[in-house]
């Protein structure tokens, strides 16, 4: 006889969110976080990143399945409470790997942050940014003359990469996107697709006339001087959904909204 799984059950705060939470509840036995074989998030894209991380700062990574109770909901499955034990059943895993940001500031400091999105270098002023941009080892670009610049995975790949016209990625291709963002020189470089193993570095050209923030999904590193970009394989997540409702579909189906 199978052990019956042990759940967690985590919202966001949002009003949406918490009234779902109370009606699961009643349902079906939860237990915490750190005791979870896996996890239903009620919430929003946001709310899903901030559990995804939570997951990485314990280093104790289960499979998450998460309800839309926010705006665009992309991460997540559509909110129903009926037959819960069946969709959870049935539902596919897919898995993400993260990018890990080594981030040098100019002040000497050193942070590191996964992102599960995108790793974002984003002007703090009205000054344009001027980044070198370098791939394995390699310089590319001497002078990246820009508001910013960002790399993304596949599944960040329809959100702010997509807005800064980067290209979408299937699940599972093993590519990264290289996007700038609102580019002035070159002109013509609108960006690139590269192998996920590649390394990446962007080191800022007059950090402090020209100051730089780099981000990691939503976590931000102020007056960075040289940030580093590349895979963590060792942080691999898994998200559940629905067959209907599949990531690796919808992703791909964003390439025909008009």
């Amino acid at each position: 006889m199978m052990p019956e799984p042990r759940r967690a059950l985590v919202a966001s705060t949002s009003e949406a969110a918490r009234a779902a939470e109370r009606e699961l509840r009643e349902l079906a036995h939860w237990v915490d976080v750190n005791e979870a074989d896996m996890i239903v998030a009620l919430g929003g894209d946001g709310f899903m990143l901030q559990t995804l991380h939570a997951m990485l700062t314990r280093r104790r990574i289960v499979p998450v399945y998460g309800m839309n109770r926010g705006t665009v909901g992309f991460l997540m499955n559509n909110w129903s409470i009926t037959r819960l034990e069946e969709r959870l059943a049935r539902a596919r895993t897919f898995s993400v790997t993260p990018l890990k940001m080594d981030a040098e500031t100019i002040e000497g400091e050193t942070v590191s942050l996964p992102a599960i999105n995108e790793v974002s270098l984003l002007r703090e002023t009205r000054e344009t940014a001027k980044i070198e941009v370098s791939v394995n080892d390699r310089i590319v670009l001497d002078e990246l003359v820009c508001d910013g610049v960002l790399v993304a995975t596949p599944a960040g790949s329809t959100a702010y990469n997509l807005s800064a016209q980067g290209p979408i990625l299937p699940l599972g291709s093993a590519l990264h996107a290289l996007t700038p963002i609102s580019p002035f020189r070159p002109r013509r470089w609108r960006g690139a697709i590269l192998p996920e193993s590649a390394r990446i570095r962007f080191r800022v050209l007059d950090p402090v006339k020209r100051p730089v923030s780099a981000v990691a999904d939503q976590r931000e590193v102020r007056d960075v001087a040289v940030v580093h970009v590349g895979i963590d394989r060792a942080s691999t997540l898994s998200l559940m959904f629905d067959p209907e409702h599949a990531l690796d579909d919808r992703i791909t189906m964003e390439q025909f909204i008009v």
